[in-house]
């Protein structure tokens, strides 16, 4: 852990402004300055860095933030736990552990062949915790995700919803939940998804995450041909939003790593090779899990491959490459 933090700082310090950031320094789910310390401290089994970084994240009301930093936490947690359970043992009702605690029992459940009645049992001491939390509405958040594995129903899910949007009207983690449960209770609703997404976006701040929630409505559309077809504008439309929105950050920012992933991700499906190379080099040396695990279970061979096959055809476009003369020369003669 310490040297893949090490190495994190050191791409980090090589690419303030990436050209061609090479294979091997390419990193797979790199934590950012402020997460990087409390993993490595939750390694050693030191809980306090950990609670340090997600007290700071609520009482400043970093809520996108908190989000972000819970699930890391919560992942690591599922094979590391000795930290947070001295951290609960010490302070069974630190609002920071219990949000940890509840992230991963959800994410332990998740995976089960029994995964909505595991579910269905843990919902209420998931929506119980969240009911304390007071502003905060990343607890909801993992209610809402804990709701929609349990199958909830629809009164059901729309009473947490509420509960959440009261707390933070823009939070972009719930907003997904919402669109994630959307889409597995009306799996062909994608125009609803869509419509869902746009209105969320479309009354969020300039520079608010969940402007980029079409983005995740275009990703849920992509397996479906149809889907595609029927809604090509919109799809390219929620690349757009995306593409200002990832213009008013800078490269190489751990941040914006997930939606540049997703963003170049999107576009490569839809066919815009080039503004999805833009993406890519802009990302810097900051890959993430998904969007690329959709695919396959090696997501950094994914993403890997998906550079040097635009990278290929970047090069075979420029002026003076063999390969365009030998295209441009034959093309009269081929009709």
């Amino acid at each position: 852990m310490l040297r893949a933090f090490l190495r994190t700082t050191a791409a980090r310090a090589r690419s303030r402004t990436p050209r061609s950031v090479p294979d091997d320094d390419v990193l797979l789910d790199a934590p950012d300055d402020r997460l990087a310390p409390a993993l490595v401290a939750a390694a050693r089994g030191d809980y306090a860095p950990a609670a340090g970084l997600l007290s700071t994240t609520r009482e400043r009301a970093e809520w996108e933030h908190r989000d972000r930093y819970a699930t890391r936490l919560a992942a690591f947690a599922r094979s590391r736990a000795e930290w947070l359970d001295t951290w609960r043992a010490t302070a069974p009702d630190d609002p920071d552990a219990l949000l940890i605690a509840a992230r991963l029992a959800v994410h332990r459940r998740w995976d089960s062949p029994a995964r909505a009645e595991l579910l269905r049992q843990l919902v209420p001491a998931v929506v119980g915790a969240a009911e304390t939390s007071g502003p905060d509405p990343v607890p909801w958040r993992t209610a809402l995700d804990a709701a929609r594995g349990a199958r909830a129903g629809h009164a059901e899910f729309e009473r947490l919803w509420a509960q959440a949007v009261r707390r933070s009207a823009h939070h972009y983690g719930c907003h997904v939940a919402a669109l994630q449960y959307l889409a597995a209770s009306s799996p062909g609703a994608h125009g609803e998804c869509l419509d869902f997404a746009e209105t969320a976006a479309q009354d969020a701040p300039e520079d608010a995450l969940v402007r980029a929630l079409p983005l995740r409505a275009a990703f849920t559309c992509l397996t479906f041909t149809a889907a595609v077809r029927t809604h090509r504008r919109r799809l390219d439309a929620a690349a757009d939003r995306a593409i200002a929105l990832s213009a008013a950050h800078p490269a190489a920012d751990p941040w914006t790593a997930e939606l540049r992933n997703l963003l170049a991700y999107v576009l490569l499906r839809l066919g815009r090779r080039q503004e999805a190379a833009e993406q890519l080099r802009l990302t810097g040396p900051y890959v993430t899990s998904f969007p690329w695990e959709r695919d396959t279970d090696d997501p950094l061979g994914h993403f890997l491959q998906a550079r040097a096959d635009v990278r290929a055809e970047a090069r075979a476009r420029a002026p003076g490459h063999p390969s365009r003369g030998r295209a441009e020369r034959s093309a009269p003669g081929d009709h």
